[in-house]
């Protein structure tokens, strides 16, 4: 299973149409924030899809969740942008708030930056910002998952 997380397209519509029409064997599509007028204008690309969003710290008007905790292939997910856990100061806040919810990953944009570590036995993943030609995906394969950061052009 393959699952398309994206993040701040800040206004950059035509990058994520790219980056959508790029993995056709997604099956999951994950939008952390920051651009949702984007992700809104490229859901008819997403037919059939499983589509999750939480809105950013750019996001007015959007009734999208502020993070949300997923389960998809086995691996539950927390799922947000990133400003109400401070993630430019420090990953402790997103750490704890994965960990009271016994996800095993969690990811995040905000700081438009593709980043993958682990900490206190937690995954944590970003896929950088549309805005940069940056996307991310995450193959879910026997035994677990493998975190990609790509970055186009």
């Amino acid at each position: 299973m393959r699952i398309l997380v994206l993040s701040d397209s800040h206004g950059d519509y035509f990058t994520m149409q790219k980056i959508i029409k790029a993995q056709p064997d997604a099956e999951v599509v994950i939008f952390l924030g920051d651009g949702h007028y984007d992700f809104e204008r490229c859901k008819s690309l997403l037919d059939g899809k499983i589509i999750y969003a939480v809105k950013g710290n750019n996001d007015f008007h959007c009734d999208y969740p502020k993070n949300a905790i997923i389960c998809e292939g086995g691996i539950k997910i927390y799922i947000t942008h990133g400003h109400y856990e401070y993630v430019k100061s420090s990953f402790g806040r997103l750490i704890t708030v994965a960990k009271d919810n016994n996800c095993t990953l969690a990811l995040y944009g905000h700081r438009h930056e593709q980043r993958e570590e682990n900490c206190d036995g937690v995954k944590l993943f970003s896929p950088g910002a549309v805005k940069n030609d940056e996307y991310g995906v995450i193959d879910i394969v026997d035994g677990g998952y493998i975190c990609i950061g790509i970055k186009i052009k």
